[in-house]
């Protein structure tokens, strides 16, 4: 059964890190593209961040982009959003997400399929 299951999310001060992770299960992170999305309370789901099966890291996001790193480790089948200098605007429910195929895209009709999502919450 597939499965994609976030861990790592929390209460976090603003600057801090936090590194989300990805479990995946019943399919390789070796065959397909992996992403994260997130959604912010009252704002719409957003593409932030994918990994293709090439190893091409996309950020889609620019206020992310040099705060935020995508990775993976294949031989735990685990993918991992590492984000620093954490704002507020970064508070959000993050979601791990796998395309229909190797390609990256920040389109929400791209995803095949999607986990639970994880709260990252940015406060004082």
């Amino acid at each position: 059964q597939l499965q994609l299951v976030e861990s790592g999310g929390g209460l976090v001060q603003p600057g801090g890190s936090l590194t989300l992770s990805c479990k995946a299960s019943g399919f390789s992170l070796n065959n397909y593209a992996i992403g994260w999305f997130r959604q912010a309370p009252g704002k719409e789901r957003e593409g932030v961040s994918c990994l293709s099966t090439y190893g091409r890291k996309l950020y889609y996001i620019d206020s992310v982009k040099g705060r935020f790193t995508i990775s993976k480790d294949p031989a735990k089948n685990t993918m991992y959003l590492q984000m620093n200098n954490l704002t507020f605007e970064d508070t959000a429910t993050y979601y791990c997400t796998r395309p229909y195929g190797p390609i990256c895209s920040d389109q929400l009709r791209s995803v095949e399929h999607w986990g639970k999502g994880i709260l990252v919450t940015v406060s004082s």
